[in-house]
Parts: structure tokens; sequence; C-alpha cells
């Protein structure tokens, strides 16, 4: 048998209830999206039951995607029990973990570092640091990039998340040199506890910059176990889609497909599913498609977002009848990050839960108290041992 488990990075469905002490009371991801689309086309995750969710949190309906009344998916919201609204602690506490103190985020600064960090980093590149503050990664590359060109120097920023960010233009820079560089912060971050140090590589001229996808994320190592080797100690192939083998580094994975925009993802998904399965315990397929956060969110592009949703739409309506009987399928998200909201940063929402397969009874899963039920819920169906938390929704 083969479990996917697909992450919407960043597609919310409503504030949590502790939204406020993030900043983002009346945060909804994809009822303002739908809202600014004039309506959303998901057939396929409607009749899965996407509009029966907001009901279940007293959210706000998705323009376009009314409740299903024979929802062919079990349905339900989870609200995240650790503290923040990044990536990696979404993905994290989907994989079993639960993080009760938040991981370190810088001040907005400038300054944001602390001077011994990018004393380091000068130290031991050989190269001066610009930047130095809070931005969007769009905005600093316009901002500095030329300067960059000019100088040699590394462009390092953060954000509302626990991120050390390194620009650099891959003309300027070489990317084996980019990578060396975040790896050396990414030590020095580790005391710190920063989730993540980014490679952010670009091309172009002034005024026509542009990111590649030979972005790179560098995690902070996992405090505990998480689903990944818990699987692979019990015979489960563990494939990865998208960057969630830098989020989950050294956990077991058996494949990775590294791929950085939600074609490349969903074109390696297809192919898994067609692919012969293996023999009993069978596989584990942990994808994560991007380009709704890192594309749309962020830049605050609730068309751009809209139209990635229809596109993921109808990759599940082709996923679907690819599943062999047997097979499982776990639709959900990693955080909010609503287009239509203030700033450019994540927000702490509720996050969908659709869960598709013949085994599967449809209808109202509730909200669940904790991603990490997920990751309960796959060592339930590969029959492994329990995880440490979670309750399974089988």
């Amino acid at each position: 048998m083969k479990a996917f488990l697909i992450v919407l990075d960043s597609v919310g469905i409503g504030a949590a209830p502790d939204a406020a002490d993030y900043g983002d009371p009346g945060a909804s991801t994809l009822a303002h999206t739908a809202e600014a689309c004039g309506g959303l086309h998901l057939p396929t995750l409607q009749s899965m039951g996407l509009g029966n969710i907001p009901p279940l949190t007293d959210g706000v309906a998705i323009a376009g995607v009314p409740a299903a009344s024979a929802p062919i998916a079990a349905f339900g919201a989870m609200r995240e029990r650790s503290a923040g609204k990044d990536t990696t602690t979404g993905h994290w506490e989907i994989a079993g973990l639960h993080l009760e103190k938040p991981l370190h985020i810088f001040q907005p600064g400038p300054p944001s570092f602390p001077p011994a960090l990018l004393d380091t980093l000068r130290r031991e590149t050989g190269r001066d640091v610009l930047g130095d503050k809070a931005a969007s990664g769009t905005a600093i590359i316009d901002e500095l990039g030329e300067t960059q060109q000019r100088t040699g120097a590394w462009i390092v920023y953060t954000s509302a998340d626990s991120v050390l960010q390194i620009a650099a233009h891959e003309e300027t820079i070489p990317l084996a040199e980019l990578y060396r560089a975040c790896r050396l912060m990414r030590q020095h971050c580790n005391p710190l506890q920063v989730g993540r140090v980014i490679a952010r590589p670009y091309t172009g001229t002034p005024g026509n910059f542009t990111r590649t996808d030979n972005r790179r994320d560098f995690s902070l190592p996992l405090p505990e176990r998480s689903i990944l080797p818990h699987l692979a100690d019990c015979g489960v192939n563990v494939i990865t889609v998208g960057k969630l083998d830098d989020i989950f580094p050294d956990s077991g994975i058996a494949e990775s497909f590294h791929v950085e925009n939600n074609p490349d993802a969903i074109e390696a998904v297809l192919k898994l599913a067609a692919r012969q399965s293996p023999e009993t315990p069978g596989e584990f397929v942990f994808a994560n498609l991007i380009d709704f956060d890192m594309r749309h969110g962020h830049r605050r592009d609730p068309q751009g977002y809209g139209k990635a949703l229809e596109a993921a739409d109808r990759f599940l309506g082709e996923l679907l009848p690819r599943l062999a009987p047997g097979d499982l399928l776990i639709v959900t998200a990693d955080h909010g990050n609503d287009p239509t909201f203030k700033g450019s940063d994540h927000t702490r929402e509720y996050v969908p839960l659709l869960v598709y397969g013949s085994g599967i009874q449809p209808g109202p899963l509730g909200v669940r108290d904790g991603f990490f039920d997920i990751a309960q819920t796959l060592a339930a169906v590969f029959a492994a041992p329990p995880m440490p938390r979670g309750l399974s929704f089988l």
C-alpha cells in the first residue's frame, strides 16, 4: 500500500483561537482568497469536503466551494499546538513533534542579527554583509542586488519567521559558495534555536532580478524522532517530494525528489502514484507544494494564490483515480498565509484536513487538537508502534 501526505503550504482555513497572540485576528487564507477572486473553482476538493470544514470552526465560507451533501472523504480542521506559525514548526508537528517553546525570531532591525554572528560570516568567507534586517525576499534583492554585484557582499536578512536568509546573485557568488556559507551559519545558529538558514540565489540585472529554484533550506536538527524514521525502521519506504528533505535532515528518507515549485512536485507525485507499489508494509510519500506560500502568500497575491489552488485541485482530480485499493491520501497544510492580510508573513490559522481511501469512512473528523494526529494515524496505518502523542483519526 501507499500513503500520500500532501501539504498545501500555507493554505489555512480560518484564524486559530490564539491568532490574536500572533497579530493575526481575522486571517482566513482560503476564504479571503476566494472572495478576492470572485469565488474559486475547486471541484475535487469540494467533493472531498473542503466546503464542509468552515462550519466546524465557525469559520467563513469559501466562495465557490459549498459544502458537499455527500463528501467522498473524511474532513476536519486541525489546530496547531506548538508555539509558532512557521514552516518548520508546522511540518514537525505534522510529523509527530511538539515545540513548547517557539523557535528564535530575530528582531526586525536594522540591525537584526547579533554582531558576532555576522562577524563570523565575514571572517570565515572573506565577504562583507549587506541588509541585516527583516525584509521581503524580492524587495531586498531589488534594493541591494546591484550593490552586491559591485561589492561581492552577502545579502543577509530575516522575516517574522525563525529564519536567517542569505541571498546571492549566481553570477557573482557561485552556488557552492552560497551553500557553504549557509552551512556555516547553520552551525552557528543552532545554539540560538533558529529554525532555518535559507540560501536564496537569484539571477538577472538591476530592475529585473529573479529568484531561482536553486533555493536550499538548512534546518535545525530535530529535537526528537519524527514519523519518518519511525516508519523507516518498520520497513516502510519513505519518500519526500519538495523541500522536505531539507526540513527533515537525516530522517530515514529512502528517496527524495527535491523540487522548488508546484508543477515539478505534482509531476513527481503522479509518477510515484503510477509506479509499482513495493511489497508490504509499503510506501509513505510526503509531499510539499510550496508555491502558495513562496510565490503568492508572502507577495500578497490573492489572484495568483487562487490560480495555484485551482491547479492543485486539477492535480488531485488526476491523483484520486490513480490510487490503488488500500491506498491512503491525506491533504492538509502547515500554517496560513492570507494573501489579503496586512504585512507579508504567515498567519496563525486552523488548517484543513481531508482523508481519502477505500478504507476511510467519509464524514466529519471534527477539530483535531494538534497536527500530530496525522503522525499517529500513519503509525496505525502501517501497523507501527504508536507515536508519543496524537490520536489516530481512523
